[in-house]
């Protein structure tokens, strides 16, 4: 159990400079493994179709100023930089922390002076006033828990911070030991939702996905 956390229930009004949002897309083919059971042979189409409806609401919430994609998969890159990503090549064999350093880094070269956030590219059911909200409460490094209340979805790094994420299975409590803080705010259901299982496809589903996902999900979850 995770005590004296550090935790925001409160939000600014407006935001206080712009934000680049870094995220992280695996090679569609080794993506989401856990939800081989349910999509079989389409777990690639599956996996896209969640990163291409996350981006989208990224690239519309007004608080966001750059979305910057860290990819080895060309279709993925692709696919993600028609939407208004930019794209940049991940490094090999560093990892997912290293990924989003990397793309941290690189966002820091080409916007200097906005926030850095990290988010998953599994939030279908994010809306871009969600994603505003969470970004808006963070004056000083905050992290968003996944529904579960084990992992992270959003890892925010205002202008000046040191840029540390530390995804991963029980992110949660590390992003607290860090100093980092938790932003429990109201009706962020979506920010929290990333889908790993079918269980968690159906709850997104619920909430209400964006349209690639809707549709693609109709078909596999009727079967």
């Amino acid at each position: 159990m995770l005590q004296n956390l550090p935790v925001v229930t409160c939000m600014t009004e407006s935001a206080l400079f712009p934000w680049t949002v870094v995220m992280p897309v695996k090679v569609l083919g080794r993506a989401k493994s856990r939800l081989a059971v349910l999509a079989g042979p389409r777990r690639s189409e599956l996996a896209l179709a969640l990163a291409c409806d996350t981006v989208s609401a990224v690239l519309d919430c007004p608080e966001v100023a750059h979305v910057l994609v860290v990819t080895a998969d060309p279709v993925a890159g692709r696919r993600l930089a028609a939407l208004g990503a930019g794209v940049i090549a991940d490094e090999p064999a560093g990892g997912l922390n290293a990924a989003l350093k990397h793309g941290a880094s690189e966002a820091q070269r080409r916007w200097p002076g906005t926030g850095v956030a990290a988010l998953a590219a599994d939030l279908p059911a994010l809306r871009p006033a969600e994603l505003g909200r969470a970004l808006r409460a963070a004056l000083a490094a905050a992290f968003v828990p996944d529904a579960a209340g084990v992992g992270t979805t959003l890892y925010a790094a205002p202008p000046g911070t040191v840029f540390q994420p530390r995804f991963g299975g029980a992110s949660r409590a590390r992003h607290a030991a860090a100093g980092g803080w938790e932003l429990n705010l109201p009706d962020i259901a979506g920010l929290r939702r990333d889908v790993d299982t079918p269980e968690d496809l159906r709850a997104a589903v619920a909430l209400g996905v964006g349209a690639r996902t809707a549709s693609l999900a109709g078909e596999l979850l009727a079967v």
